[in-house]
């Protein structure tokens, strides 16, 4: 819905707000402005000319040199191209100076030897779109129809310094398709009551029903048929006012009679409808559903087989007009039109939605049809109509109009009580500050024991039942103004969980290392995961009816999936790929399965290619059992894990033999890492891929939760190195797993540094050298304290693994 400020203003006192301030103050309410369109927005310098002389250019067959009064002391000459132009007419002039949009400057100019001070402009130059503009000036400049002063501002005669907000309406709020229905939101915004047009007009004495006769055969399709007789109408161009109010409303104009049915429609919200009455063909207007297969010619020029869903106004015989969504040609108003039938009508909106819908057609009146008319409207939106082609075509109104009414006009009636609001809101209102919301949206009331009860306007169709009520005063006292409260039911604040934390952060780690997630099937095949299935699971977790073969089982293990998922990028020569999957397995002990799986949270990671290259600098490094083995001890340190990290050397299912690991967090098993066997990884036609795969229920068991805060140190630290010859089979971790058990409390960090193995060393040996970290967060240690500590680190070492100091 397009609404202009100014025509707002004739219906509100609303001058003290911008139209900014009024969009801001309907959305705020639950109206959504979308769009503020500033209609002549960076248009300077244009004023209303007058054409004293107008000949052809010497030099020029397709020019013309114009003398024209722009309201200054001396006309000023202008070369204007136009068709249209000629002596007598009030243009619109852009004077030297002067910015049209698109910041197109006027300059002085020679054309063809003749000099120019300006341009005479189109309404399209003037920034209207061309479907707005009316067929007489689609081509060639524009010409004033009404009586203007040459100098006056141009852009105020065009209505183009006016603001026209666009509303964004839910479809419930079908009462805001109208101006008038904009005036009562917005006067019940501000408190202010809208002033509405009053329509009357003076009847001929002749009787309508002397002239047409109406039937309805189903009231329940059509509630309300009214038909107005004006005779003696004068078809010719609409007042200058009229043309532009609709062009802001994004309608075209196309005559006074045809613009008066729009201007009534964006006005009022109703539809109507005009008819040649000379064109009907019978005395008779009869509102029936079509027959199946039946043919009409629509105002569009297309013929349209018409069904028995469709409710079609017949002239007794065959259709006219396609109810509540397009006119017939064989009864449109033209040029020579002098008597008219006038169609204000309620329709039912579905069927005139499964009309619009069947035929394609959607048009400003079907729409509202379909949201909704207000039925108490429907006459004086009638009456309006006739008091402005009586006014604007000169037509006699006949006395009438003919009516078949069916309408159920009692109004709707709903129960609120004051406890009722302050609880759903939370609030504390009163019983004065509720009976002022409900005067402000114009709603009559009665007060009762527990509260009101409220008759709803017919206008406002959305409201039927309590907690309708309860919105319109929710947004009326204000949003904003409601405290923030929990539901009744709720004793405890919301939040995520330990696995659903877990997860979030498991996600946002990876990412950030550079991983993609995956999220693949959780359906595959006992024979795909054969090779990778963990030792200790025995059965699969097979389908009673599955889809197909390919997805019989259950998935035990991500890792085939992701493998999947490389092998596909790699097909596509996509050579690089880290991806990772957060998701569920599906484990069983029994051999047949009759109960339910045990589903667990699993991670699992596979990765191929190079982990980090720059040309530039000529950088190169591919994926390696370490990128892996940081990537998890990265994973584990972000979650906080209660327990000290370390890896065993393990032989894997489907995994290379000497690059594998479990990994631990203290003594608890929650995963492993791997190179994927080559033979393994040969069957998906991968190579050099290196996966990991951590059980998150154990992980989650093993996070401490709650954040520590520890101080950042006040004392010094000292650095020890120590130098180890051991067996080549026992790992660095057994080693740091000693170091950091006798060293205590104050050994604060264990580096391992260096690695030999070679010459001067016995066979089967290897040098391992560490860096370790001593501290106290409460005083200066001494040598004597270091020594003391270290020394029983490398009597223990020596006791347990054998370790020698390297000399």
């Amino acid at each position: 819905m397009l609404v202009s400020y100014n025509w707002l203003t004739e219906y509100l006192h609303i001058d003290d707000y911008t139209p900014a301030d009024i969009a801001e103050k309907l959305t705020r309410s639950g109206v959504e402005v979308d769009i503020l369109h500033k209609l002549g927005e960076g248009i300077e310098g244009v004023v209303v000319g007058y054409v004293l002389e107008c000949e052809k250019h010497p030099d020029a067959d397709k020019l013309n040199v114009c003398k024209v009064d722009i309201g200054e002391e001396e006309p000023v000459q202008i070369v204007c191209g136009a068709k249209n132009v000629g002596q007598g007419q009030h243009v619109a002039v852009a004077k030297v100076g002067a910015i049209l949009p698109g910041d197109f400057k006027i300059k002085k100019a020679k054309l063809r030897g003749q000099a120019s001070h300006g341009m005479i402009c189109s309404l399209q130059e003037l920034g209207i779109e061309a479907k707005f503009v009316s067929k007489a000036y689609a081509t060639g400049i524009f010409v004033f129809p009404n009586d203007v002063k040459p100098g006056q501002d141009a852009l105020e005669q065009l209505n183009l310094n006016d603001t026209v907000l666009e509303l964004d309406l839910t479809p419930n709020r079908a009462d805001c398709l109208s101006m008038i229905g904009v005036a009562y939101e917005v006067g019940a915004i501000l408190d202010r009551e809208p002033k509405l047009p009053q329509p009357s007009v003076h009847t001929a004495q002749e009787l309508a029903s002397d002239y047409i006769g109406v039937s309805v055969d189903d009231k329940d399709d059509t509630p309300f048929y009214g038909a107005t007789i004006i005779k003696n109408v004068k078809i010719k161009e609409s007042p200058l006012w009229l043309q532009t109010r609709l062009m802001a409303a994004g309608i075209r104009p196309i005559n006074n009679v045809v613009d008066v049915t729009n201007y009534v429609l964006i006005e009022y919200g109703q539809p109507l409808h005009a008819f040649d009455y000379d064109l009907i063909g019978s005395k008779t207007i009869r509102v029936r559903r079509a027959h199946d297969e039946e043919q009409m010619v629509t105002l569009d020029d297309q013929e349209r087989t018409l069904t028995s869903d469709h409710l079609v106004i017949t002239n007794g015989e065959k259709p006219i007009a396609l109810a509540g969504v397009m006119g017939g040609a064989d009864s449109e108003v033209h040029n020579g039109t002098t008597t008219i039938l006038l169609e204000a009508a309620v329709f039912n909106g579905s069927v005139i939605r499964q009309a619009s819908k069947h035929t394609g057609l959607r048009s400003d009146a079907s729409t509202r049809y379909e949201k909704g008319v207000d039925p108490a409207r429907v006459k004086k939106a009638g009456l309006r109509a006739a008091q402005l082609i009586a006014e604007l075509a000169d037509g006699d109104v006949l006395e009438g109009p003919v009516e078949v009414d069916g309408r159920d006009e009692s109004p709707a009636k709903v129960e609120l009580s004051l406890e009722r609001v302050n609880r759903k809101l939370g609030t504390d209102l009163t019983t004065t500050t509720v009976e002022g919301i409900f005067h402000r949206l114009g709603f009559s009331f009665t007060k009762t024991a527990k509260g009101f009860n409220v008759e709803i306007p017919s206008r406002r169709q959305d409201i039927s039942i309590d907690v309708d009520l309860l919105e319109e005063i929710a947004r009326l006292y204000g949003y904003d103004n409601i405290p923030t409260t929990l539901p009744d039911s709720v004793t405890t604040p919301g939040g995520l969980t330990k696995k659903q934390t877990i997860k979030r952060k498991s996600r946002r780690y990876l990412e950030s290392a550079g991983m993609n997630e995956a999220v693949t099937y959780a359906l595959t095949t006992a024979k795909k995961e054969s090779n990778l299935r963990p030792s200790w699971i025995k059965h699969d977790v097979s389908l009673a009816l599955p889809m197909s073969e390919d997805r019989s089982t259950l998935r035990t293990t991500l890792i085939p999936h992701l493998l999947d998922a490389l092998s596909h990028n790699k097909n596509r020569n996509v050579q690089d790929v880290a991806l990772f999957e957060l998701s569920s397995v599906f484990h069983t002990v029994e051999e047949t399965v009759t109960t339910q799986p045990n589903e667990k949270l699993h991670l699992a990671g596979a990765i191929m290619g190079m982990w980090h290259e720059h040309q530039w600098q000529q950088e190169r490094k591919p994926v390696d059992f370490y990128v892996v083995k940081g990537l998890v001890e990265g994973l584990i340190e972000e979650l906080d894990a209660d327990g000290e990290i370390t890896f065993e050397q393990e032989e894997i299912a489907g995994m290379h033999p000497g690059r594998g690991a479990r990994v631990l967090v203290g003594k608890t098993d929650i995963g492993y890492l791997a190179q994927v066997h080559p033979a393994t990884a040969k069957e998906w036609s991968l190579k050099n891929v290196y996966v990991f795969e951590l059980n998150m229920d154990r992980l989650a068991d093993q996070t401490k939760g709650d954040v520590r805060y520890e101080p950042i140190p006040r004392f010094p630290s000292m650095d020890r190195d120590i130098a180890l010859v051991v067996d080549e089979k026992i790992s660095s971790g057994k080693l740091e797993a000693v170091i950091r058990y006798e060293g205590g409390r104050l050994l604060k960090g264990v580096k391992l540094f260096d690695l030999y193995e070679g010459e001067n060393l016995e066979e089967g040996k290897k040098s391992l050298a560490f860096s370790l970290k001593y501290q106290d967060p409460e005083r200066t240690l001494t040598d004597e304290d270091v020594s003391k500590v270290h020394n029983r680190v490398v009597e223990k070492l020596e006791a347990e693994l054998g370790a020698t100091l390297r000399s």
